[in-house]
């Protein structure tokens, strides 16, 4: 009766840390940049980036990685779309000098899109109203 006991205890834990674990990872992404952006203000040169963000939402906190280097935090929004990226991709403006800022992230597999804050915006409150 014991040895059952035990194996059930065990079971169950290994259950337990096994779904914290793949719950860690949801907000994990890669970004494949194929031209040099800038985001808050900071150059990224093409190239692979890993891509993690802290929150909940609407408003998250993200962080680019380059193999283990933090080359960029800042905010962004996180919405979520009706279907799932297909691939990874981003979203960039263009400026008058030929310059480009990153927009927004798609996780590849995941229906989340990062929005990314200009520089210096004010942070937005979710609000509801009534008409």
């Amino acid at each position: 009766m014991n040895t059952l006991k035990a194996s059930i205890l065990l079971f169950g834990a290994a259950l337990l840390f096994s779904s914290s674990a793949l719950a860690g990872n949801t907000n994990k992404g890669t970004l494949d940049l194929a031209e040099k952006v800038s985001v808050d203000g900071k150059p990224l040169n093409p190239g692979t980036y890993k891509v993690e963000w802290e929150g909940a939402g609407p408003t998250v906190q993200v962080t680019l990685l380059q193999g283990k280097e933090k080359v960029a935090t800042f905010p962004a929004h996180l919405t979520e779309q009706a279907n799932s990226n297909s691939a990874n991709a981003y979203g960039s403006d263009i400026a008058p000098d030929g310059s480009r800022t990153l927009k927004a992230i798609y996780i590849g597999g995941k229906r989340d899109v990062l929005e990314i804050q200009p520089a210096g915006a004010p942070q937005q409150a979710a609000t509801q109203g009534s008409n």
